[in-house]
């Protein structure tokens, strides 16, 4: 039975245009900042507003599609998990970086003009599931909660 849950929705806009590197293996790996906003009236009736910064990182097919037709400013619908890697850098400082592993993105802002060839011939695949680097496990009838 499935004791934990590791999943993350996001709606919010690109803060820059993606960034893409290609593992030592020749899978893509694309990463952007997406800012989700919150906003509320104060008790004085003042409204206020604040920004969460969140970092994306895809792979593979999902990181190419991104890399394709994102680009600052638009509004996307991620969904994914919480990922935290640790590392030390070459002076021995411990570093961590918390990021949202995406599984799926769903544009909703037009393509950015000049996209690619696929921009212009219609519109990309609206979600496309990741092919990840690691197989996800199989979840059976025991595994639901309910």
């Amino acid at each position: 039975m499935a004791n934990s849950v590791n999943k993350v929705i996001l709606v919010g806009r690109l803060g820059k245009d993606p960034e893409t590197k290609f593992t030592q293996g020749g899978t893509q790996v694309t990463r952007f900042s997406l800012a989700t906003d919150e906003q509320w009236t104060d008790k004085s009736g003042e409204k206020q507003r604040r920004t969460e910064w969140h970092n994306i990182v895809a792979w593979s097919k999902l990181a190419d599609i991104c890399q394709r037709y994102l680009v600052k400013g638009k509004l996307v619908y991620i969904e994914g998990r919480l990922q935290t890697q640790s590392w030390d850098d070459q002076e021995g400082k411990k570093h961590t970086r918390t990021e949202i592993r995406a599984d799926s993105m769903v544009m909703l802002s037009p393509a950015a003009p000049g996209a690619g060839a696929e921009a212009a011939a219609g519109a990309p695949p609206a979600r496309e599931p990741e092919t990840s680097p690691e197989p996800a496990p199989e979840i059976g009838d025991d595994d639901v909660p309910f």
